[in-house]
């Protein structure tokens, strides 16, 4: 069992005992810390504060959902459901509806055991860091109040959202339905059982792609594989592919902030390159900045100072990624794990406006997806992880790790990044899995594969 608390939210596996796992008694705490903090933040408090709810298609969705809603009113607050829904789509209805503040009820690629609450601030983006310790301290305090009877919330069902998700989509500038429906395409999508499959396929049709095939599309969070979308959990859609003779595949996780694409042969076109293939095209109508996390790939630079506009690198996590995005006005971010920022769309990772964007770019290349990979630099990323076992210390294990490279230039700002000439390793804890990521770059898979062993190596050595 675990909980996590963290800038991504709180997530735990469902069950067990409180403080230990996400149970009953963690949920109403946190939320009701959340709200209490929303509803004393607010200017005008001479009406009660306003929440959206939305949440993916786990197992737990729905308990987990009356447990948020229901603390909510009893605070005094009235809540928007949304039902099933995505992040992007309740950061939307978040500041569309001019609401206090949100919840998404999701753990995102976890698997179907885990759960989580990603808190939103009135501009549907994440809360930041000092606001998500606030939360954490008074959840632990208890310093809690709630609303008396007669000042309980209302809850509004709305579920018209997705489908405004769509038509935002639609009708962004740079999204070119008619070059895309033009292609005729053929396209398989895996939407992993849950609420992908409720908005991918209608926004491909709504682009012009008639011909979708899709896997998983049962609502049911009985994932039929691992739902982060990674090349070893994909080999369903990757053999779909080849079998149908399709153009592409898709790939979206349960809440649909991550993306990723899988070539005609079956190949994948690489999750780190759906932002490096978006900002491209972005980049190709107009000028400017771009970021994302230290642990993407240096693709992103390479095609942003190409064409002309500066890369800056960020922590990771997407509150990071957004506050960099901000500073430097840049016009396209994200996270080398499939997840597109659009900041004059919204500021949060989106696979919508990220599957418009792509296909609008692949739309205008003569040659199939395969043959579009190579437009981009051919980098080798090796994404591995260690189990953090309970009382190790990992500041410990990485001042050792830094004292023994003392001699490469080392980047601190977020956990430990080592460069050697041209590649490079970082060394995080999630931020969602009690466990250490250990990222490596290279030009060669080989060598990336053995820059991350060796760094593994030296994290047990260390232990």
């Amino acid at each position: 069992m675990a909980l996590i608390k963290s800038i991504s939210g709180i997530r735990g596996t469902i069950g067990g005992r409180p403080g230990e796992s996400l149970t009953a008694i963690d949920i109403v705490k946190f939320t009701a810390s959340y709200g209490n903090i929303i509803a004393e933040r607010r200017d005008d408090k001479s009406k009660p504060a306003k929440i959206v709810v939305g949440r993916d298609g786990r197992i737990s969705g729905p308990m987990v959902s009356q447990l948020v809603i229901h603390t909510l009113v009893s605070l005094g607050m009235d809540v928007i459901d949304l039902g099933l829904s995505t992040t992007p789509t309740v950061e939307l209805a978040t500041k569309m509806e001019g609401a206090d503040g949100g919840i998404i009820i999701t753990a995102s690629h976890n698997p179907k055991e885990w759960n989580a609450l990603k808190l939103l601030n009135r501009e549907g983006e994440f809360i930041d860091a000092e606001t998500g310790a606030e939360v954490l301290d008074r959840a632990k305090s208890e310093a809690l109040g709630f609303a008396v009877v007669d000042k309980l919330g209302i809850v509004t069902t709305n579920d018209d959202y997705l489908q405004k998700h769509i038509d935002l989509v639609m009708d962004y500038p740079l999204v070119n339905q008619e070059a895309i429906a033009a292609k005729g395409y053929k396209v398989v999508v895996d939407c992993i059982n849950s609420t992908g499959a409720l908005v991918v396929p209608q926004l491909l049709n709504a682009l012009g792609v008639e011909n979708v095939i899709v896997l998983n599309g049962e609502v049911n969070g009985k994932f039929a594989h691992n739902p982060e979308p990674v090349p070893q959990h994909l080999t369903e859609l990757s053999n779909e592919v080849v079998k149908q003779k399709a153009d592409f595949g898709i790939a979206v996780d349960p809440d649909v902030d991550r993306l990723c694409f899988v070539c005609e042969d079956g190949s994948m076109f690489g999750e780190e390159y759906t932002l490096v293939a978006v900002a491209d095209y972005i980049l190709s109508k107009k000028t400017g900045n771009t970021v994302s996390n230290m642990s993407s790939t240096k693709a992103l630079k390479d095609v942003t100072q190409k064409r002309e506009g500066n890369y800056f690198p960020s922590a990771v996590g997407e509150v990071n990624v957004v506050k960099k995005m901000k500073e430097v006005e840049a016009v396209i971010g994200g996270e080398g794990n499939g997840g597109i920022i659009v900041p004059d769309f919204h500021y949060g990772r989106d696979a919508l406006i990220g599957i418009a964007l792509f296909l609008s770019h692949f739309a205008n290349f003569k040659k199939g997806l395969k043959s579009f990979r190579g437009n981009y630099p051919n980098y080798f990323i090796s994404k591995n992880k260690i189990e953090l076992q309970n009382g190790i210390d990992v500041h410990t294990i990485f001042d050792k790790i830094k004292e023994k490279y003392r001699n490469y230039p080392i980047n601190t700002e977020d956990g430990l990044k080592i460069e050697f000439d041209s590649d490079w390793v970082h060394l995080r804890t999630s931020n969602t899995e009690p466990i250490i990521r250990i990222y490596a770059e290279s030009n060669f898979e080989t060598t990336a594969d053995n820059i991350a062993k060796r760094l593994m190596k030296d994290i047990m050595e260390c232990s």
